[in-house]
């Protein structure tokens, strides 16, 4: 990835996180407007979401290794694969992707542009859930990297993600932007922003956890000739 193209690969940041969190703030909205059904609005919401992600990672993967994901870019830096200046670019337009994709899903439905989420997602167990979910996002990635396996990452991310959403006590946030990006929308798919703080800081421990397991599963990385581009990452 050239260095010219540094403006386009922010952007594609921006862009994927902004409609990332707006499939996940606005199926939410739609599923509980179809069924008051908890489960049936979670099972829209994911499914959304998991589909969505996939697409994404499959068009913007090749511009800027499609991380939408501020662990993501942080490890990228830690494995020596991204400049700190370039991970602080893309952290960025992930948070104002993730603001923007959440206002854009309060537009669509008529709600107010942007109203504090009242939902509480406190205590121990959730916290737990989200160190969970986001070490096993990113044993995920790294495994695809390190096995040069990257192709799939359209089909196995996604695929995590739909089965963290039921099995986490927190519904598989996993992504300091995009829980950023929910504190925003006093909807289905909100948290509020006196939870965040404890979200980010699970977040910041699984990635740790799940930066180590790659290390200890996959100590060696494939550099075959058929392997992935390594700067692209989900």
């Amino acid at each position: 990835m050239a260095g010219d193209r540094t403006g386009a690969r922010v952007f594609a940041e921006f862009l994927g996180t902004a409609i990332l969190v707006a499939t996940v703030v606005g199926s939410g909205i739609m599923g509980t407007d179809l069924s008051k059904d908890a489960a049936v609005a979670l099972i829209a919401n994911a499914l959304a979401t998991v589909a969505v992600l996939g697409t994404l990672i499959w068009l913007l993967g090749p511009v800027s290794g499609a991380h939408f994901n501020p662990v993501v870019s942080g490890v990228a830096v830690a494995r020596g694969e991204m400049p700190i200046g370039t991970a602080v670019a893309y952290m960025v337009a992930q948070v104002l992707g993730a603001i923007l994709g959440s206002i854009t899903a309060n537009l669509m439905f008529g709600l107010g542009v942007a109203t504090a989420s009242t939902h509480v997602r406190d205590g121990a167990g959730l916290w737990l859930g989200e160190v969970v979910a986001t070490a096993g996002l990113l044993l995920v990635i790294g495994a695809l990297g390190r096995t040069g396996r990257g192709a799939a990452g359209p089909i196995v991310v996604p695929a995590w993600i739909c089965a963290a959403y039921f099995f986490t006590s927190s519904t598989s946030f996993a992504n300091p932007a995009v829980t950023i990006g929910r504190s925003i929308t006093d909807t289905f798919a909100g948290i509020a922003p006196t939870s965040v703080v404890g979200f980010i800081v699970a977040q910041i421990v699984g990635a740790t956890i799940g930066v180590a397991l790659v290390n200890a599963l996959f100590p060696q990385e494939k550099r075959g000739r058929n392997s992935p581009n390594p700067g692209v990452r989900a």
